[in-house]
Formats: C-alpha cells, structure tokens, sequence
C-alpha cells in the first residue's frame, strides 16, 4: 500500500543532527525510514518520538560502508513504505587527521561514509523515480569549511568535497526526476574533542556570533525539499563563519582564544 503522506529517509538519524531533521520532516508531514548503523536504541526512541507527533516512523539498519548494505537499504525502504520522497543523506563519519598524516586508509575510511553512499542512495533513488514516474529530491550534508578550507581534518574535508562536486554532478545527471542539493552547516553540535567552553566560543567566532543549531539546518533541509526550482547548488547556513579566513579548524582557534588559567 502506498503512503498517502510523503516519505523521507534520513540515514544516520538515531540521533544528534539526523534525529532533529527527522523531526522537523515529520512535524511538517512528512513519514520517516529511521536509518542507523549500529544506534538501535537510539534508533527506536527516535521511532517512538515522532511516532507521537503523528507520523509513520520505522527503523532501517544498515553500515553504509558495505556497499551491498547500502543498495539494499532504499529498497527496503520502498518495500515498508511503497513511496519516498526524499533522501537525506546526513550520516558521516569525522575523524582527525592532517596533511602529514592522511593515509589510504583514513581517505577510504571517510569516503565509504560520507561519499560513496550518497552517490549509490541517488542513483537507486533516480532508478526508482524512473520507473514509477515521480519526482524527488536528494539533501546532502556538507561543511562550510569547503567555502573556507583549512588542512586540519584532511581526509574528512576531501570527503565532502567530493560529496559537492557529486551534488552538482548527480543534479545534472538525474534531472528532471530527481534535485540534488546540498547544505552546508557550520559549527553545530559539539564533536570531536571541542569542549563545551570551545563550543561555545567557537560559535562566537563568526559574523553573526552565532552559528547553526540543530533546527537551522533541519529548516534549510525542508526548505530544498519544497523547492521544486532547485537544483544542483548548496545553502551555507553557517553564521556567516565560511566569510572569515580560517588558518585551522574552529576548535584550534577556539582553543588558542580561550584565557589561558
């Protein structure tokens, strides 16, 4: 049976940023394909929690990184639900290295999660929308600092840029059935090794002197999905942080601001 409200896979939505997205779409209306790795109860509390805002909501597991895992996921998807609608594409992986000290193994690390699985999850998706005529959009989260690069996290960053030339190759590729676009947050959720105190400072240390929160980027989100007119680009929602020169990562230079005791 096809679902009569519209439906969103966002993967790596257990928690943290992905579960606020999948919120947000499913207090605007939309049904949800809970995707996680290997956060099962999260997972379910965020099935259960937007099952209280009224929406469908199930949970799909899958490593993105197994590509066979990764193309059987909008399948199952689609058998669950019998429509989607749109693919946010949000699970990442964000580990340290540099320039001195990127590896092989770090580059493929980065690229089996943030990279490929986009690039497989559109072309199911366009396959999809081939055969039964429908239209829909892809969102793929991206980074400010690909507009304002520094060589700190260098094989997390080549990641991304490769996820935003695909973007713009996907858009071209697979329009007019499907709209690949990006968004590109800035500092957000606390990750890494940042402190609460560098958190804190680092969102100071942009324009606005603010920078996103969870419910900035989960609107840019929505926002592209009812776009019907764009394609192909990537919304900086960031504070303003990618318009300031940054010689490392805003958690170095959050630390090297801090009073020293």
């Amino acid at each position: 049976m096809t679902a009569a409200r519209p439906v969103a896979l966002v993967t790596g939505s257990a928690r943290r940023l992905g579960r606020e997205i999948a919120r947000h779409l499913a207090q605007a209306g939309f049904d949800i394909a809970v995707h996680y790795r290997h956060s099962r109860e999260e997972a379910l509390d965020t099935v259960a929690a937007l099952q209280a805002l009224g929406a469908r909501a199930e949970p799909f597991a899958a490593d993105l990184a197994d590509e066979a895992a990764c193309r059987g996921l909008l399948p199952a998807v689609l058998a669950r639900f019998g429509r989607l609608d749109a693919v946010v594409n949000n699970a990442s992986t964000f580990e340290y290295d540099e320039a001195a000290t990127a590896s092989i193994a770090s580059m493929d690390l980065h690229w089996r999660a943030n990279t490929a699985p986009a690039v497989l999850l559109s072309q199911a998706f366009h396959t999809h929308l081939l055969a039964s005529g429908g239209t829909g959009c892809v969102v793929n989260l991206l980074d400010q600092k690909l507009w304002n690069p520094n060589p700190d996290y260098f094989s997390y960053t080549l990641s991304k840029a490769a996820l935003q030339a695909a973007t713009v190759m996907l858009a071209q590729a697979f329009a007019p059935q499907l709209r690949v676009c990006g968004v590109a947050p800035g500092v957000t959720l606390l990750s890494g090794a940042m402190t609460d105190g560098e958190f804190a400072d680092a969102h100071a240390l942009t324009p606005l002197k603010r920078s996103s929160q969870p419910e900035d980027i989960a609107r840019a989100v929505r926002f592209l999905i009812d776009s019907p007119a764009i394609t192909g680009t990537t919304m900086l929602v960031d504070g303003g942080q990618h318009l300031q020169p940054q010689s490392r990562d805003v958690m170095f230079l959050a630390r090297d601001a801090a009073p020293k005791a």
